[in-house]
């Protein structure tokens, strides 16, 4: 039985921040940043993270594949909101998995994502990999025009494979060529020529082809190179180091995305598999105190892809920004003027999320057995005003269903980090109510009729406890995600 890749899911957030925009801020102070200010970058909203950003991506996998069958999850990125709670165990509620599913964080390593992978091709699976970083940069520095936010999920595991496992080569050594410590908000960085020479050009190339004669494989051999590094020149000078065709080396996405961090080496290996062809073999390469090299064949079940967005999906839905001063206060880089609105206490009782959290992060209304009737939340006594049915609800998952506007407000009174806040009724196919608040949406996207998906959110921050809330929210439906 082969051991590979049995599915794949990417996220990308909807809005793109010009790097003119950022660079004209800045001009006066920092003018050298001038050669860096073009393209744009991927920019999640204020009320995303490397958790959501995680699920949805997961969600994107899922497109095709049963998640009741998967075994184990693990989250990698450098960005987790929480340092002492099982992110990935969020992750799992919102998916709506079941209770039996191993779960943990890995971080520590901008190739954190290559290692989780590694380990868990090692293993029978089903194992869901998940990269997703949304990193903070200082203003006016290199890494904030750079960066970029985004999530890729990959489904390992034995059986029938869309791309089979040909090995997997690693090599840990402590090179520093940036780091943040705990309680940090930025990276330091370290010399660019050097990281180059030394990080690049030998550690890294030098990973690569002492894989490629592990697996007894040369350079001409690769199809595909995913090389996660964004710096200009590198991949292809890499690639050519290790005798792999230029027109072999993948896009890093650079221009339009950024550097996604933890997420970017699975992003492209998402990319790749989007435009596979039977029988090629793709390199995916992470760089991190040390580099993991994966080499995978693409097997004929490639042939037939699902109906899902991936990278190429997002990349098409996006919204072009050059609201830099939005940028800051979303990434907690500017202190404005909230009001007396935004001072009401956000404490989430534990014990009331424990209990509800099927409903609260899986979105799970229900149905009465009896009459049909769908609604949320479940209760006791079905809301049917004509069968007060009691004891009658089984669970019926909404996260996955359309939904249409009934009623909308649009509140420019009420706090919200990027106002006004849209929220309304929205009702769903086959039954069921709910009032939502919108997300991803202007003016123009909104009217009765229109047709939202429930994306996975943050609901709002406990700023006293330092503790992030969780819920669903609607965004309509663009194109390409009917």
């Amino acid at each position: 039985m082969q051991t590979g890749i049995l599915a794949f899911g990417a996220y990308i957030p909807f809005r793109r921040l010009q790097r003119s925009a950022v660079f004209a801020a800045n001009a006066w102070f920092a003018p050298g940043l001038k050669g860096a200010a073009k393209g744009e970058r991927a920019t999640a909203n204020w009320d995303e993270d490397a958790i959501t950003m995680a699920v949805e991506a997961a969600r994107d996998l899922f497109a095709d594949t049963d998640r009741s069958t998967v075994a184990g999850l693990t989250l990698a990125s450098t960005t987790l909101p929480f340092a002492d709670r099982l992110n990935a165990g969020v992750v799992k509620e919102a998916l709506n998995l079941p209770d039996p599913v191993f779960a943990s964080d890995q971080t520590g390593s901008q190739r954190c994502a290559t290692s989780a992978l590694v380990i868990a091709l090692s293993g029978q699976g089903p194992h869901m990999v998940i990269g997703s970083d949304l990193r903070k940069a200082r203003p006016a520095s290199e890494a904030e025009l750079a960066q970029g936010d985004a999530a890729a999920a990959i489904l390992v595991g034995q059986g029938e494979v869309i791309a089979r496992l040909i090995g997997t080569h690693s090599v840990t050594t402590d090179f520093v060529d940036h780091f943040r410590s705990s309680g940090a908000r930025f990276d330091y960085g370290w010399e660019s020529r050097w990281i180059r020479e030394e990080g690049h050009t030998k550690l890294f190339g030098g990973a690569i082809k002492d894989a490629l004669a592990r697996f007894n494989l040369t350079g001409a051999d690769i199809d595909v190179a995913v090389i996660s590094i964004t710096v200009r020149g590198v991949p292809e000078s890499l690639a050519k180091q290790a005798g792999i065709r230029p027109e072999a080396v993948a896009d890093t996405f650079s221009a339009e995305v950024g550097d996604t961090g933890a997420a970017h080496p699975l992003l492209g290996l998402a990319a790749a598999l989007e435009k596979a062809k039977p029988k090629q073999k793709i390199l995916l390469a992470g760089f991190g105190q040390g580099a993991d090299i994966l080499v995978f064949e693409t097997t004929d079940a490639i042939l037939h892809p699902p109906k899902r967005l991936g990278v190429a999906g997002h990349m098409a839905r996006s919204q072009k920004t050059d609201n830099y001063l939005r940028f800051l206060f979303h990434r907690g880089l500017l202190d404005l003027e909230r009001g007396m609105r935004a001072e009401m206490d956000q404490k989430q009782p534990g014990t009331t999320l424990y209990r509800n959290r099927k409903a609260v992060l899986g979105l799970v209304g229900g149905r009465c057995a009896k009459t049909g009737t769908v609604q949320f939340p479940k209760s006791d006594i079905g809301v049917n005003p004509n069968a007060r049915a009691q004891g009658t609800q089984e669970d019926y998952p909404l996260a996955e269903r359309r939904a249409k506007i009934v009623t909308y407000t649009a509140d420019s009174l009420s706090y919200s980090p990027d106002p006004p806040v849209y929220y309304g009724a929205i009702d769903f196919d086959g039954g069921g109510r709910l009032v939502a608040e919108f997300a991803d949406c202007a003016s123009e996207d909104i009217e009765v009729g229109r047709e939202m998906r429930m994306v996975f959110r943050i609901k709002t921050l406990d700023e006293m406890r330092d503790f992030t809330k969780y819920f669903w929210k609607a965004a309509p439906v663009r194109e390409g995600e009917a």
